[in-house]
């Protein structure tokens, strides 16, 4: 077995080594040029979603994300069967989940809630420490009803922003075809309608680019109001991940730092392949992100 601990390093650097038991791989040390980088005021910083390793408990998936050198987790509810947070909130409980992380040196950035909703895992969020609740909006409107709608909308969501309030933890809605949040002047909408500093935006690129709209132009609208970010192209199959697909991802890097955003970098798919390929394809695409951060902000 693999001694992760030695590969391990520190917050200003990362690792992508591939965890895979007894057969484990290991890639080479990385550097991705964040020191130079954060002298010009900006960190990217990786987290990772635990539905990349759905088909594994939690326990073996906290593992491998920690082993592939992220920094944070994002943990999925049961879309598409995951496991993960229903069994943390079943069997782990808010001190167990947070001693599972603990041992993995691993911050809890989200729980993932697109099924369940965000009231099931408030009290679990905040007790393991809080974070960000990802979910999705409703559905979408005529173009001359966006303003009312998304004000009705973000009117509707004061029960579970109350929550948030209460657990110390953030509500961040994802856009989606064929949903509210989905255009580039729904972004704006709800960008203008939104005054409360616990309720924001996770940006998911492959809608974006199916809406056929700038990424540019939607992270600068966003700008503070964005609070999780998916690193993830439309494109099939594994050529989703950043590095693997077509997309150019320098000019999000470059975009999320001249906005500012102080959150993770989330590098995603969905149709997750088997665990080993699945550590070495996000290994290379982190690799890939390093890569695309150290252009974006030379030394």
């Amino acid at each position: 077995m693999v001694n992760h601990e030695q590969y391990r390093l520190p917050r200003r650097g990362f690792l992508r080594g591939v965890a895979g038991g007894a057969a484990a791989l290991a890639v080479p040390h990385l550097s991705c040029g964040v020191s130079s980088a954060a002298e010009q005021g900006w960190n990217m910083r990786l987290s990772c979603s635990s539905i990349a390793f759905s088909s594994l408990p939690i326990e073996e998936a906290c593992q491998r994300i920690a082993a592939l050198g992220f920094e944070a987790i994002d943990i999925w509810s049961a879309h598409a069967g995951c496991p993960h947070l229903d069994d943390a909130l079943a069997r782990l409980g808010p001190g167990g989940l947070s001693e599972l992380l603990r041992k993995n040196k691993l911050e809890l950035y989200s729980f993932s809630v697109y099924q369940g909703g965000y009231r099931k895992y408030a009290e679990l969020l905040g007790k393991a420490g809080g974070g960000v609740a990802v979910r999705g909006s409703t559905a979408a409107c005529k173009p001359h009803e966006l303003t009312a709608k998304m004000r009705q909308f973000i009117e509707s969501l004061k029960p579970d922003l109350e929550l948030a309030e209460k657990h110390d933890s953030y509500l961040a809605i994802e856009n989606h075809g064929g949903a509210l949040l989905n255009s580039l002047d729904s972004f704006k909408a709800f960008v203008e309608a939104n005054d409360n500093p616990r309720l924001g935006i996770a940006l998911a690129p492959y809608h974006v680019q199916a809406a056929g709209a700038s990424l540019k132009e939607v992270i600068a609208t966003t700008g503070k109001q964005l609070l999780f970010f998916y690193a993830w192209q439309k494109a099939p199959g594994t050529a989703q991940l950043p590095g693997i697909g077509p997309t150019d991802c320098t000019a999000w890097i470059s975009a999320l730092a001249k906005a500012e955003y102080g959150w993770y970098v989330n590098p995603f798919m969905h149709g997750e392949p088997e665990p080993e390929q699945m550590s070495k394809l996000l290994a290379k695409s982190c690799k890939y992100l390093d890569q695309c951060y150290s252009k974006a902000l030379p030394g």
